[in-house]
Parts: structure tokens; sequence; C-alpha cells
């Protein structure tokens, strides 16, 4: 039985004291209102009305038992707007990520801002890799995320793509650091700390392509991701780590006794990003996420927008020069 369809009924006949008033009122014919009204006389073992053929009077036990289905009919609303909040992305739960190398500015504007415009939804927010994200992608796990490009973005939907420019840490006394933009060809005495592989595969390959083009090739390629420890890296292991400028201390640096940031000529490398979700996933939590991010990363990072990403290609591993 449809209780609350059932309620409805009795609540109409109630209110109007009347079936064909109390049909017409909920868009049905007469006898099946009739009908309904047995059933769930039937369902609750009391007689809800007193029947003539003029009248209809709501019994005593009808009376007392009016005020509990106004209630549950109340709640049955409630718990269906709330239940179209959550599906248009009003009310609830957002699962969100995003990559270890964004600048603690960053994390906390997106966070007020998704608080200022979407009070009613809980911004859970998570430190993933790309890799990372992907797979939770898959398996149903994350809403939204910012992810670094090139990677494979099928079944995903993306927004504006954003570059960072991405140049180089030094040690302060290196000779390269006296130089206003470094080239790529004047780290080869450099060992290369780089991300781990596993975090974003194509991305990783790709600089390691990159560089060897325009004339690095580092004789070992360290792994590294925290700020501490990199820095420990540079100054202990002659070695370099690239980095946006507001990604590690080298805004941090300039203040560094022991470190420099500085460009790289012709600025051949940079991380871009955006925001994916699954597609057909575009509700306004979504988007309030994808909107906060992209404004943060603007008002915090030095970004632009470039085109829609470019289609990934993946290489067989032996193209690779590492």
């Amino acid at each position: 039985m449809d209780l609350i369809r059932h309620l409805e009924c009795f609540a109409a006949v109630a209110e109007e004291s009347h079936f064909g008033r109390a049909a017409e009122r909920l868009g049905m014919a007469q006898p099946p209102l009739s009908q309904r009204i047995q059933r769930l006389e039937r369902e609750l073992g009391v007689r809800l009305f007193e029947r003539t053929s003029r009248q209809v009077t709501i019994t005593k036990a009808g009376t007392l038992l009016l005020a509990e289905a106004r209630e549950l009919l109340a709640r049955s609303e409630a718990l269906m707007a709330t239940a179209r909040r959550i599906r248009d992305g009003e009310s609830g739960l957002l699962r969100a990520a995003l990559p270890p190398d964004i600048a603690g500015e960053t994390v906390a504007a997106i966070l007020a801002d998704f608080a200022r415009l979407h009070p009613g939804v809980e911004l859970e927010l998570r430190e993933l890799t790309t890799t990372q994200q992907l797979a939770q992608f898959a398996s149903h796990d994350l809403d939204a995320g910012l992810i670094h490009h090139p990677c494979d973005v099928s079944g995903l939907e993306l927004g504006p793509v954003l570059r960072r420019e991405v140049g180089v840490l030094l040690p302060r006394d290196a000779p390269q650091a006296r130089l206003d933009a470094v080239p790529l060809a004047a780290l080869s005495p450099y060992d290369l700390i780089l991300f781990h592989r596993a975090a974003a595969p194509a991305l990783h390959d790709d600089v390691l392509t990159t560089c060897a083009r325009n004339g690095y090739t580092p004789a070992a390629v360290r792994h590294g991701q925290g700020a501490s420890f990199i820095r420990g890296l540079i100054l202990s292991a002659n070695a370099v780590a690239f980095s946006p400028r507001d990604a590690h201390p080298a805004h941090t640096a300039d203040r560094d006794p022991d470190l420099v940031w500085r460009p790289l000529a012709g600025a051949p490398l940079s991380w871009r990003l955006s925001v994916a979700w699954p597609r057909g996933r575009s509700d306004t939590a979504v988007s309030t996420f994808a909107e906060a991010a992209t404004r943060a990363l603007r008002e915090t990072s030095a970004v632009s927008t470039e085109l829609p990403p470019r289609p990934l290609h993946l290489r067989p591993a032996a193209e690779y020069w590492l």
C-alpha cells in the first residue's frame, strides 16, 4: 500500500467533508478515492469516517489520527525537498580533491569561497595525486577534483585549463642562480628532483622528454614532494627541482638564505590543470567547486587560461628516454 498517497486521500476527505470535492481536489475519480479510504481503514483497523447519503463525518478515531497523518505528510514533503536539493547539488556532501602541490593559500581560498556560495553543502576536501583522483572517479568515490594534464580524461568533463609557469629551485650560490632566466641545458650538472611517476605518469614522462629535447638529461632523477624534503635534497645532493613560484618556498625562497627560484628561459615547462568531474554530474555543487577552484588559482597563483586540453596520446614506454 502507498501509505503517503492513502494519507493524502484521508486528509483531503477530512478537510472537505465530501468525497466528490476531495476527489476533484486530488485529481482522481470518486470511486477509487472511496476504495483508498476503505483500504486505509482496514490497514489501520479503525473506522475513519461515518458515511451517509448526504454527508461524510470524521470519527473520533479519525480526528485523533488526522494530526499524525498531517505530520507524516509534512515529513514526507520535507524528505522529498531535501532529496531534490541533494540531486540538484544544493545540499549534502561534495567529495572533492586537490593535488599535493597546491599552495595553502589556494586551499584556504577554495574552502572559504565554497562555504560562502554553498553553505548547505559539506565540502570534503582530499589531497590526492592525479592518478589517485582518476582511480576514485572510476570507483565513484569522488565527485570533483583538480587534475594535472596530460592524463586520460575519458568519462570526465573539464573546466577551463589553467597554465602555471614552472621555474627551477636552485642553491642560492649556484652559478645558474645569477641568471635572470635559466636555460634547461644549463642544469646539466645537477640531478633532478621530481614527483613520483605513479602520481601522474604522463606528466612525469612529458617533463623528462621536454628536458631531453632542451639539452638537459640529468644523471639521476630523485623523487620527492614535500617542501622540506625537496629543500634538503637541493642543499645536500647537488640537485634542482621544478616548481611554480607559488607552490614552494621560492617566494619564501626569496627570503631563504640558501635557495632561490628562477624562471626557465623560454618557459618550456608548465603545469596545466583543470577541475574535472564525472560526465553527466553537472549539478550546482560541482559547478560551484569548479568556479571556486578556478577563481582561487587565478587570485593566489600565477596562472593563465588555455584552450581545452589537447587529446592525450599515450606513447609506448620504449619511446621515453628515461
